[in-house]
């Protein structure tokens, strides 16, 4: 977005949500100006949406070093994701949110942003200039009012997440990699019944994916945008139309899924699968399609897949082409914010500002990255390092990967990986970007939204839950727009195109 248009777009979401909540009080130059020298030891309370193996013990070398670097007793909730948004909601109902944490939820964000509940870091940005160095300037300001800055971006690489397969399943079953989503059907249809992974049992599955609580699909992005879904919102004729509105798309990709589900092709489990479980049956020898984080896939997929079929092959998938030619790829945002308790103690808060400019400094970077030297890994040369056991024991790099890091879409590549590795994980990246699938509405936000959005959103889900597993007729995807209109849908077009406009002037 050009910054005039995200100045407009920040401009007009605080006018609009001024006019129902009270507006927030200044209070943030004074704590800029506390002058804390770091010679008092703090206890500050972080919270951490946490994925497969849950966060660190206290006694975890990282976090003794930022203690002793900051002069700080760093307490860390670590809130596994599919539970933190109900966390983040229960703190509000009590009003007792911790000294920092994360909002990923643009929704929360722009509606708490008003109540006073966060710090703004603005005064503090000349003062630590490694928020302006090494985060980005336009996601700064996204979900910001102009002027403001009361969360920090969390960065998420655009293309991180990449369609994967079993080769070794495709050369077992003598089949080539799938091109389009015919093709890909027929391919998931043998992984299911043509018994890929040897063990004379019929125990596999064709593709899975996961629901999320703001009445969505995981991991079907290359699906949807073959069928010529939007990303959340299209652009048709010069307006913004939802995904729950592109019926015509809609029944192609619902019927497709449907036509999945009753040959038992589709898990037949995903409505009740948790975020990471699809990978979990990817990484556990049980699925052969599914996407990778192109990072992790040696370190972490890779590793934990050869437990259990020593002989695997992953290899990336290019996107299936739809019936019209179309491909797309999970196409990332950084949405997510980094925001300050505003109603804890000044000096707090500036040494919270303190710990997050060191964790962007090149010192404090390369700690949260790679671990303790000596303890994680050690210098074996000029500029050449070796890791060790302790590095898979402690997982020195969760707050980079899960909390705050810089713009960096190295942020998963270790000093002592080598070169080819590096290579091939920007291959993979590189790869991915060629089908980049954009939401042209992001970061445009509604008050309706924000009251009814999620709500409304998982009625409509509801409904197409039952269809694809015979429950409801196919037709009833019409029935289920209707309904998303009339419940409030049609004024969160409105508002969501009224400052569309705004964001093209």
């Amino acid at each position: 977005m050009k910054k005039r248009s995200l100045a407009l777009l920040a401009l007009a979401t605080s006018l609009s949500l001024a006019g129902c909540e009270s507006k927030p009080a200044a209070t943030s130059a004074p704590a800029a100006n506390a002058q804390d020298d770091s010679s008092e030891k703090l206890t500050i309370n972080l919270m951490v949406s946490s994925n497969q193996g849950g966060g660190w013990p206290d006694n975890n070398p990282v976090l003794l070093a930022l203690d002793k670097k900051l002069n700080i007793d760093l307490k860390i909730q670590w809130i596994p994701t599919d539970d933190y948004k109900d966390k983040l909601n229960v703190l509000a109902a009590s009003g007792n949110f911790p000294d920092v944490y994360e909002i990923g939820d643009t929704a929360l964000y722009q509606k708490w942003q008003v109540k006073n509940i966060f710090l703004d870091y603005t005064p503090y940005l000349a003062q630590y200039p490694n928020f302006t160095t090494y985060l980005g300037a336009d996601a700064m300001e996204i979900l910001n009012p102009k002027g403001k800055v009361y969360g920090l971006p969390k960065y998420v690489p655009e293309f991180r997440d990449n369609l994967a397969i079993r080769q070794d399943w495709l050369d077992k079953l003598h089949l080539k990699a799938p091109t389009t989503v015919d093709e890909f059907y027929e391919t998931a249809k043998a992984f299911v019944n043509d018994d890929p992974d040897g063990d004379g049992k019929k125990d596999t599955i064709g593709f899975s994916f996961a629901l999320n609580k703001n009445g969505g699909f995981n991991n079907l992005d290359y699906l949807m945008g073959a069928f010529g879904l939007g990303n959340q919102w299209k652009l048709v004729d010069g307006k913004l139309v939802p995904y729950q509105l592109q019926t015509k798309e809609l029944t192609d990709f619902i019927g497709f899924l449907r036509k999945a589900y009753s040959e038992g092709v589709l898990d037949k489990d995903f409505a009740v699968n948790k975020n990471r479980e699809p990978l979990d049956k990817f990484e556990a020898n049980k699925s052969g399609i599914h996407y990778v984080n192109a990072n992790q896939l040696q370190t972490v997929t890779m590793t934990t897949l050869k437990k259990v079929a020593p002989d695997a092959q992953v290899v990336q998938l290019t996107p299936p082409k739809g019936p019209t030619g179309l491909q797309a790829t999970v196409t990332s945002v950084s949405l997510g914010k980094i925001v300050i308790n505003n109603k804890i103690d000044p000096k707090k808060q500036q040494r919270i500002v303190k710990l997050l400019d060191y964790m962007l400094s090149d010192e404090g970077y390369d700690l949260i990255k790679n671990g303790v030297e000596g303890i994680h890994y050690k210098k074996v040369g000029d500029d050449k390092y070796e890791k060790l056991p302790a590095f898979d024991q402690d997982r020195p790099y969760l707050l980079s990967t899960w909390f705050f890091r810089r713009f960096d879409p190295n942020i998963q590549i270790r000093k002592w990986d080598d070169q080819e590795y590096a290579k091939s994980v920007f291959q993979w990246i590189e790869n991915g970007s060629k089908y980049k699938w954009p939401n042209p509405a992001v970061g445009l936000q509604s008050d309706t939204a924000v009251q009814l959005g999620t709500q409304l959103n998982q009625e409509w889900l509801t409904t197409m839950v039952n269809i694809i597993v015979g429950k409801e007729p196919l037709d009833n995807i019409e029935k289920a727009a209707k309904a998303w209109r009339s419940g409030g849908g049609d004024q969160i077009v409105k508002e969501i195109n009224d400052q569309y406009v705004l964001t093209q002037s």
